[in-house]
């Protein structure tokens, strides 16, 4: 039996994210959902499948495992957009007399497959998989969890959070393994754990009394800042002085935190390291947020936020929804951005007064007037900004801007862009 975490054909509700990384790359809590799935199958070797132009970054990524192939007799389809609990096992069995698909109502969560079927499918995985590629197999409802949208990942970061910390702390007995400074202030210590190499300076207040907190390798929290309820900072990552962060907050490896956050989601190599209110946002990697960069995150009439999303106008249902933002993105000083706001890959944002809701991958610009971002000055800025993280762009990472710049041609066309 072999593990098939696959990407299937509404991948393309989860843009800008899924612009640069397969859906299952995703961060949600403390690990991604491909992390959720696999410690759900501990022993199962394991096969990914991607869109076609993500395939030579994924392998490059992940190279001892097979990328869209499948060698084995027996399969098991997992849906790389689902939030995999810990018992999936008893849920979804490896084990079965026959071929079954596994849904939560109309949503693909799992499918085990082997015989004729299999070799029909091994033929298919140059293509995103839909319901039809598992036409005649008997199916049973399942109440696993999937993401639709990124607010999805947003509102269950929380739960996510408590879940992974309950996980991550199953074997570990000591959990305060960093230098806590004389003048630091831990609550609820045995709901923090601070792993090797991390600093909690003077005047720091971790308060972990309505949700754990971890602080991740060589991570850095800053004198006087303040963690509360259901925070996770990644390795090697720093927390300004005097940063305030909020319940529901993960931040990824190597980023700079600051200012005011609660309720967000931050990937790894980003800096939001001023002063600026981050609320129910999701921040892709290598973002740079300049200082005093805002986003609202409820409307006044207190509303349902409502959003563009791959060319259609979403009720999201939830009343608090801030900025997503693409990877490679950056804002001026005193950016400010409306509830909602969809900012594309590689934008520069700039300008007084609110952006568009929403801003297609490339922009250059702000309220007053757009244009394309030019993909050689983008490419540049970025290798730069890499460069200070010691990450030199490959060959593969510059051929994928340049299939991005290519995918996204369209929403700027529309919008009345020059090319």
């Amino acid at each position: 039996m072999q593990l098939c975490i696959f990407e299937d054909i509404y991948y393309d509700r989860l843009e800008p994210l899924i612009f640069s990384r397969p859906t299952y790359d995703l961060i949600c809590g403390i690990n991604s959902l491909r992390a959720k799935i696999l410690r759900a199958y501990p022993d199962l070797r394991y096969t990914l499948h991607c869109r076609q132009y993500l395939e030579p970054l994924v392998k490059s990524k992940n190279p001892s495992i097979d990328v869209n192939k499948i060698e084995d007799d027996e399969c098991l389809f997992v849906n790389g957009r689902i939030l995999a609990p810990t018992d999936m096992m008893n849920l979804i069995p490896l084990i079965g007399k026959e071929n079954k698909l596994y849904l939560n109502k109309e949503t693909i969560i799992a499918a085990r497959v082997s015989g004729k079927k299999l070799k029909e499918l091994k033929t298919n995985l140059f293509d995103l998989l839909s319901m039809s590629d598992f036409d005649g197999i008997p199916t049973e409802q399942v109440e696993i969890k999937h993401i639709d949208y990124i607010w999805d990942l947003i509102n269950n970061n929380r739960q996510q959070i408590q879940c992974d910390y309950q996980f991550l702390m199953r074997n570990k007995d000591e959990r305060l393994l960093g230098k806590i400074h004389p003048g630091a202030h831990i609550i609820e210590k045995d709901q923090i754990f601070i792993d090797s190499g991390a600093e909690v300076k003077p005047g720091a207040v971790l308060d972990a009394s309505n949700g754990p907190i971890y602080i991740d390798k060589n991570a850095t929290i800053n004198a006087n800042s303040v963690l509360e309820d259901a925070v996770y900072i990644g390795e090697g990552s720093q927390v300004k002085s005097c940063a305030r962060i909020y319940d529901n907050v993960s931040v990824g490896k190597v980023c700079k935190i600051g200012g005011e956050i609660e309720d967000s989601i931050i990937l790894p190599f980003t800096n939001k390291q001023h002063s600026g209110f981050l609320g129910h946002a999701y921040l892709g990697s290598w973002v740079n947020l300049g200082a005093d960069t805002n986003c609202s995150d409820l409307k006044n009439n207190y509303g349902f936020v409502r959003v563009y999303v791959n060319g259609e106008i979403i009720d999201s249902g939830s009343q608090f929804l801030g900025v997503i933002m693409g990877d490679h993105t950056k804002t001026a000083i005193n950016t400010m951005f409306n509830t909602g706001t969809i900012v594309g890959y590689s934008c520069n944002i700039f300008g007084p007064g609110f952006p568009a809701k929403y801003i297609p991958s490339f922009s250059w610009g702000g309220s007053e007037a757009v244009t394309t971002y030019d993909i050689l000055r983008s490419i540049e800025t970025a290798k730069r900004a890499m460069l200070r993280r010691d990450y030199v762009m490959t060959e593969s990472d510059e051929k994928l801007f340049k299939k991005i710049f290519d995918l996204t041609t369209k929403e700027r066309r529309k919008r009345g862009y020059p090319y």
